[in-house]
């Protein structure tokens, strides 16, 4: 994302959620970005969809650059677990 006053400052937008691929997660992060837009232009909340996604903390001015966008698994790098601890 960038700052549309100020082109040069850049920053991260971190979506999370379960998507079957990356083009799945990608489409999925733009759909409730979109929907989070919406809901902050309205003044109100748009919260986590059903399948767990959700977009909150817009920020005015920050523009997505959405064709920039990458998906890929994600691993927490300040979490002291990981799904490899766990045994079933």
């Amino acid at each position: 994302m960038r700052f549309a006053t100020y082109p040069d400052r850049r920053g991260l937008h971190v979506f999370t959620g379960v998507a079957d691929s990356p083009a799945a997660a990608l489409r999925r992060a733009h759909e409730v970005y979109d929907a989070a837009l919406v809901a902050h232009t309205a003044d109100s909340r748009s919260g986590k969809q059903p399948d767990s996604w959700g977009a909150r903390g817009l920020r005015p001015g920050w523009q997505m650059e959405w064709p920039a966008a990458r998906a890929g698994l994600w691993n927490n790098p300040v979490s002291w677990t990981s799904r490899s601890d766990f045994a079933l």
